[in-house]
This record gives C-alpha cells, sequence and structure tokens, in this order.
C-alpha cells in the first residue's frame, strides 16, 4: 500500500471517510492533479507545487483541508478560515459531510489550481 494510502486508511472515523471522499472529489475536479506524500501529509499538487494538503490537527474535530494560496481567495471564499495564524495557507474546515457544500468545494478547488498555476512559486510568503 502506498504512503497515502496508508495514510489515509489510518485515520478515525469520522476522518477517514472526509478525508476518502475529499480524495475522491479533488481527483474527479481535477484529474491531473498529482498526490505526494510529504511531512507526513499527503499533498495535492499541479505542476510539483502543492495546491493544497489535508490533515486532522491534533485536538480539533475537523478535516483541515489546507489551501497553500488560501490568502488570494479568502475574499472570495469566506468559508475560509486563518487557522494557527498562517501567513499563506487558508483552510475549509470540515467536521462532517452532511453540510459540506461540493459545489462550493469545486469551483475553490479550480480557483486553487488557477493560482498556483499561475504563479511562479508555490510558497509565496
Amino acid at each position: 500500500m502506498n504512503p497515502i494510502d496508508q495514510y489515509f486508511y489510518n485515520q478515525e472515523e469520522p476522518y477517514q471517510s472526509i478525508m476518502l471522499y475529499l480524495r475522491s472529489v479533488i481527483l474527479k475536479i481535477v484529474p491531473q492533479i498529482e498526490e505526494k506524500y510529504s511531512y507526513k501529509t499527503p499533498f495535492f499538487c499541479i505542476n510539483k507545487k502543492p495546491v493544497l494538503y489535508l490533515n486532522v490537527l491534533k485536538g480539533t474535530d475537523f478535516v483541515d483541508v489546507a489551501i497553500v494560496h488560501g490568502i488570494i481567495l479568502e475574499e472570495k471564499y469566506p468559508q475560509l478560515k486563518n487557522y494557527n495564524n498562517r501567513k499563506q495557507v487558508r483552510s475549509l474546515q470540515v467536521k462532517s459531510l452532511e453540510n459540506f457544500d461540493e459545489l462550493m468545494f469545486s469551483q475553490l478547488l479550480k480557483d486553487a489550481v488557477t493560482s498556483v498555476g499561475n504563479s511562479k512559486k508555490a510558497w509565496f510568503v
């Protein structure tokens, strides 16, 4: 089993189900995206530049969908949170799939891919 699959299958419920669902949506919306396992976390990259990563942070009750260029997108997507005072990354905090807005997430994902694709560097701050 590859490290990304192992990461997802080692998560406790409900995080495992949420992450597997998000992964399927990401791969469906952006079929050219590449999965990469780095820093013990699954990253989703375009042209070797990270677009987002999925994580469960200790002491939280949500899956952290961390958008690398989130600071650029936070005005258009007020759902993005600045968790832990990160300089560039903003996050969707997914606690369950019941109220998850797949349509909004799909558009956010497309905008994030475009932002990273148009950028010379993935980490600009």
